[in-house]
């Protein structure tokens, strides 16, 4: 039987990327399936999506294998933030292992091309910077973010053994800070902490003296780059580094968000946890070769269009 539509799974598509992926793929007229277990996803992130004819939300936990006909599927299932992943670490650990393994036994299943939402958290305390695909990285394997970076280093390592052992069509994306409307407001992430405290005139907290740094990537322009990655040939697996290599220190992060919020905050300095990376660049080259795709999207109007999801969301909160 032949579908003139292509059906796409994504895992974790109630989540922040998952929801602006699923809207991506349901207007470019595939089906989709959008399975999520709702641990940091949220109905609301896709409850516009509802009523599409073309698109179905499964709650699934992808810790338990799933039987489903798809010809796609991007695997983004896991709490990605580190308040959320150390809340559970075996949790975080298995859906990133045990998801893998199910997901990719149903890509072999049926055959399917996948896709894995890798992280830049995958080169740990990074010794090389910028960071390149071909650098293994410098990980604790016994840390508090152990559970996020060895997972998600683990599934990277099971993806490429399918690919060996079942000739299976993988697609690996190291995905670095990326921001939007759907981050949550409570995550702890830089982006969503500093706007939200902005926004409500809160002290804005900075750790170290700000001079640590993060490049940052629009989310639209991180979906329309996995979008194009799992266009490509058969041959093209990654890794690929994905994020915008435009660095900018915390302190001029809290300056921006404060100007763009007009608001009254100061900004407060608090120690530096443990494991935090001092700096982290994508080295991008590859995927300007491959995919011809590079970030264009100023800070500016990024933030701009993420305050306004926060004013808006803080609004109905209260």
């Amino acid at each position: 039987m032949h579908h003139s539509k292509k059906r796409v799974l994504v895992t974790g598509g109630a989540g922040f990327l998952g929801s602006h992926l699923c809207e991506r793929l349901v207007q470019q007229g595939c089906d989709v399936l959008c399975a999520d277990n709702f641990y940091t996803g949220t109905k609301s992130n896709i409850s516009h999506l509802l009523g599409r004819p073309n698109f179905e939300l499964l709650r699934h936990d992808v810790t338990f294998p799933l039987y489903v006909e798809v010809d796609e599927i991007y695997n983004l299932a896991c709490p990605a933030s580190p308040i959320n992943y150390q809340h559970d670490p075996v949790q975080t650990t298995k859906t990133s292992v045990h998801g893998a393994i199910n997901m990719l036994g149903l890509a072999k299943r049926v055959k399917a091309k996948i896709f894995q939402a890798s992280t830049s958290e995958v080169y740990g305390d990074p010794l090389v910077h910028p960071q390149g695909e071909q650098y293994w990285g410098h990980v604790n394997p016994i840390g508090l973010r152990s559970c996020y970076d060895e997972g998600k280093r683990c599934a990277e390592t099971l993806f490429f053994d399918y690919q060996r052992q079942h000739a299976l069509v993988i697609k690996v994306a190291r995905i670095f800070n990326t921001y939007g409307p759907r981050m949550q407001p409570n995550d702890g992430r830089v982006v969503s902490n500093f706007i939200v405290q902005a926004l409500k005139n809160e002290p804005i907290t900075i750790y170290g003296d700000g001079s640590q740094t993060r490049a940052f990537c629009y989310v639209d322009e991180m979906v329309e780059a996995f979008i194009l990655l799992m266009a490509t040939t058969d041959e093209v697996s990654g890794p690929v580094n994905l994020g915008n290599p435009v660095e900018f220190s915390m302190l001029e992060l809290a300056e921006k968000t404060i100007a763009l919020t007009g608001s009254r905050s100061q900004i407060s300095f608090h120690p530096l946890p443990g494991d935090d990376p001092r700096q982290r660049q994508p080295d991008i080259s590859l995927a300007k070769k491959l995919l011809d795709w590079e970030p264009a999207l100023s800070l500016d109007e990024g933030l701009t269009k993420t305050i306004a999801y926060f004013d808006q969301l803080l609004v109905q909160r209260s």
